[in-house]
């Protein structure tokens, strides 16, 4: 079983859709159960809609799951945990307020040593635990630390060995009764059978903390982990929803397509037996074996390139579709841009001009309404050259004056590719596209 375990705080960040991506694609290849869960116990931190936006995305991606659920629908099932571990001496009740454990924090800092709990609510009964209930005075609960190093066999990192100082005595439920994101993690992985995880690395030092947590809980089956190298922005920093290209609706906004920001997100740090390819070709060789331990620095030129490749392998009229056509021929208008354009907006700035009204108060405006008023009276002629000496000699223009102005009256502008190249694409429409 794998998960895909987001936090709806914001915009999906590309290195949570990479994990996703990921996990998938493991989860596709061992035929296993893939699912997803929304990480909400954070309430203050929630923002409303991100959990549906979430689930779009992943739509957009075809990523298709098992079930989905949300973390807050286990709340009571956290709780009854922790108390089973209170109950069993495994944790202990702690009643150190918030300005005690930041008084240990400095001292620690200003003797130079990393910051670890006290300890001085450890011996704390159980029973007090319902004495404190009543009273009302705040306490956490707080799982006693491990007796022994907690090793992890990471898939990419290689072995990881932590210290039961680094793990220490930590909080598994709050003064509010909800439960910290480690514990309720390792709670759901457990609780939902997970027992492969592929996340990122800045979730190394949550490991041994939920492999403890479920060692304490009592469960025995092996979980395998993999986690990712950091994604690093242009000056070299771990990349954030601040970067511009650090989310995925910053991604679609510049019209970055599904099928080429999944192809990119795969080959970073990655080796790849090719360069272009689809996610079911991805299924028949990848490995998480093959990813490198190191950071792996985004490159906006390289999903540009792989974008435009994409958008050249796609079906005609489906491109079409995505500036409000169905027709092949108006895919294959798009593709003549493909030579100077790698997005979609890009390629909708080529294309709409074409078909929208004409200015005629330039320049060229009296030349284009001579050609205008030519074409409402002239049949439909099959090839460029027939049209171009057609229009030419009806007109009476010739040089410049017949070149510039029939290039404008055709595409909006007057730069572009060859005439001969989109009269045969558009030909169908002329009377809109020169009006």
């Amino acid at each position: 079983m794998l998960r895909f375990a987001p936090s709806p705080t914001g915009d999906m960040h590309i290195g949570n859709l990479r994990v996703a991506l990921l996990n998938y694609l493991v989860a596709q290849q061992r035929n296993e159960s893939f699912i997803i869960r929304i990480e909400d116990t954070d309430k203050e931190r929630n923002i409303e809609g991100k959990d549906t936006e979430i689930m779009q995305i992943l739509e957009k991606f075809a990523l298709k799951h098992e079930s989905v659920f949300h973390q807050s629908e286990h709340m009571h099932m956290h709780q009854t945990l922790a108390i089973r571990l209170l109950e069993e001496g495994k944790a202990f009740v702690c009643t150190c307020t918030p300005e005690q454990l930041e008084a240990d924090r400095k001292t620690a800092k200003t003797n130079r040593v990393d910051y670890r709990y006290s300890g001085q609510c450890f011996e704390v009964d159980k029973t007090e635990h319902a004495r404190l209930k009543e009273s009302g005075i705040p306490f956490v609960i707080r799982l006693k630390k491990p007796e022994h190093d907690i090793v992890n066999h990471d898939l990419i990192k290689g072995d990881i060995v932590t210290d039961p100082n680094e793990v220490d005595s930590f909080v598994i439920l709050r003064a509010d009764g909800t439960p910290t994101y480690n514990f309720a993690c390792a709670c759901d992985d457990m609780l939902s059978g997970v027992n492969f995880i592929i996340r990122g690395e800045e979730h190394l030092s949550d490991t041994p903390k939920q492999k403890h947590i479920k060692m304490q809980l009592g469960y025995e089956e092996e979980t395998t982990y993999a986690h990712l190298p950091i994604i690093l922005n242009t000056e070299g920093k771990k990349m954030s929803e601040k970067d511009d290209a650090g989310t995925v609706k910053w991604l679609f906004e510049q019209g970055f397509i599904p099928d080429a920001i999944a192809n990119y997100l795969i080959i970073l740090a990655n080796k790849t037996p090719r360069e272009i390819f689809t996610m079911p070709e991805a299924l028949e060789w990848f490995k998480l074996e093959n990813i490198s331990k190191s950071p792996a620095k985004f490159d906006i030129d390289k999903l540009r390139f792989i974008n435009r490749a994409h958008l050249k392998m796609m079906d005609n009229k489906q491109l079409s579709s995505l500036f409000g056509f169905a027709d092949a021929d108006i895919g294959k208008l798009a593709k003549v841009y493909l030579e100077e354009t790698s997005t979609t907006k890009e390629l909708e700035a080529k294309i709409h001009p074409i078909f929208s009204p004409k200015d005629f108060s330039g320049e060229w405006g009296k030349e284009m309404r001579i050609m205008e008023k030519l074409i409402q009276k002239l049949p439909m002629l099959n090839s460029f050259d027939e049209f171009h000496s057609t229009m030419m000699k009806a007109s009476g223009l010739q040089s410049e004056k017949f070149s510039k102005p029939l290039r404008i009256l055709l595409t909006g502008t007057d730069k572009g590719p060859e005439l001969s190249d989109i009269y045969p694409l558009i030909k169908p429409y002329l009377l809109e596209v020169a009006s």
